[in-house]
């Protein structure tokens, strides 16, 4: 990112450095056995529960917990993860608050659902401490080699699907490490001690996944090669490119994307080296934004604001994490939409907005600006998909891939699925029940 390379050394390193250990430690700890058991005793372990039809990868919550309940935490443990093979990271950070918690039938006559996420992760989290030994076996190897380009939540769970199937997987990434989102987009406080690397090496223990890194579709990977190579090919490349705020972006010091930010932050064995300005702005309203504004206060900024051109009730960050950035001291500013970043010798001093408004069903801006100083602004107003390969081979519907149900593209003998398919929820949990679905299509493939 640029303020990594320009940004002068004071606006580094503005706390001490117990108080980085402090901001960065897990937002919202593990139950313990006695909470967790407690909680486990609340489930009414329905028939035909709704909790489970709610799961986008559709795990079995009664039984999972009723085997907490009973102590037997490695059974837990694999109701949870044949269902989901990242459930421990989807734990973390699934809104459960919306999916499987929204739908628990003690939200009918009472004001708390039953713990759901908190147990999933208690379960896992437990498995993965004792020892984290393959839960699964693989089939009979098949002779079928297929190729996933992604290895974020699509890519892993489908890897990991074809795995245990028979298949001989190869697993191409264009980062460093695998994971995607688990690994670089998401704050620091989400996901603690190396989890999101323990659980993809626990992901391919199961064996048959050849695992290449730095590989890029478009760059380093050819479509039409790996049709010509593979048995099968599944995308889940995910939106690697930050979308424009709609107005000039001159080169500024100071001006970058929150998930440049943020994933610097992941990667940082040193907090405190960690540029952040005095006066930050996060341009969004998503849980990117969220996420950047925190981590920003967390890191010694004085006033974080967020800056979104609805109103709150439009954010697509949840009310949930809404709440957690004004714990955090963030400033959320609503009906606001940029027009002009401000700059002096070659840093960036604020941005220009226009108050907006709703009108005729229509967001229009109106007549009054204003401007906010600021010494680093953040882009977080989504991501698009990276087309780089991807051109004239498949067919894209509002800068996405176009599947079938099961995953399916245009292109025969390619599958899609996460975030880079159109008309995903953009979830975690979502991006993994893609790959299990692609996977299972890709089996029958190829065993027809």
């Amino acid at each position: 990112m640029q303020w990594l390379v320009t940004v002068p050394d004071d606006r580094r390193a503005r706390l001490a450095p117990e108080q980085y250990a402090g901001n960065f430690c897990a937002a919202h700890g593990p139950l313990d056995v006695r909470r967790a058991l407690l909680e486990a005793e609340r489930c009414y372990y329905c028939h035909d529960a709704p909790c489970t039809t709610a799961c986008p990868t559709g795990i079995d919550v009664p039984t999972f917990i009723h085997r907490i309940a009973d102590g037997n935490l490695r059974g837990a443990a694999a109701t949870i993860l044949s269902a989901n093979p990242l459930g421990g990271m989807c734990a973390r950070v699934c809104p459960t608050e919306v999916l499987c918690e929204q739908a628990c039938v003690r939200n009918s006559g009472e004001s708390k659902p039953v713990a759901i996420g908190d147990l999933q992760r208690f379960a896992t989290d437990r498995f993965f401490a004792a020892d984290a030994a393959p839960l699964f076996a693989r089939a009979a190897p098949s002779g079928r080699k297929i190729a996933v380009v992604g290895a974020g939540p699509a890519g892993l769970a489908c890897a990991h699907r074809l795995a245990l199937a028979g298949h001989d997987v190869v697993l191409f990434d264009a980062r460093p490490k695998l994971g995607g989102l688990n690994e670089y987009g998401l704050a620091a406080y989400k996901t603690t001690g190396g989890f999101a690397q323990q659980e993809v090496q626990w992901l391919l223990s199961v064996g048959g996944i050849e695992v290449r890194t730095s590989a890029r579709l478009g760059a380093d990977l050819g479509l039409d090669e790996l049709v010509r190579d593979y048995d099968a090919v599944f995308l889940g490349i995910g939106l690697g490119a930050v979308k424009s705020i709609g107005i000039p972006e001159p080169e500024l010091v100071g001006l970058g994307a929150a998930v440049d930010f943020i994933s610097d932050l992941r990667q940082a064995t040193d907090l405190g080296a960690i540029p952040v300005g005095r006066k930050v702005l996060v341009i969004g309203g998503g849980m990117t934004a969220v996420d950047a504004a925190v981590q920003a206060r967390l890191l010694g900024a004085d006033e974080v604001t967020i800056v979104y051109r609805r109103g709150l009730a439009d954010m697509p960050a949840s009310g949930h994490e809404r709440d957690w950035a004004k714990v955090n001291g963030v400033l959320i500013r609503e009906w606001a939409a940029p027009v002009e970043v401000l700059g002096e010798n070659g840093r960036v001093t604020g941005m220009r907005f226009e108050r907006t408004r709703m009108e005729n069903g229509k967001l229009v801006s109106g007549d009054e600006s204003f401007v906010l100083a600021a010494d680093m602004v953040l882009k977080a107003i989504g991501q698009s998909l990276d087309q780089g390969g991807l051109e004239g081979r498949v067919e894209l519907r509002a800068g996405r891939i176009v599947t079938d149900a099961d995953g399916r593209t245009s292109l025969p003998g390619v599958w899609a699925g996460g975030d880079c398919r159109f008309g995903g929820l953009d979830l975690t949990v979502a991006a993994v029940e893609h790959g299990k679905l692609a996977a299972a299509s890709i089996d029958a493939a190829l065993r027809a």
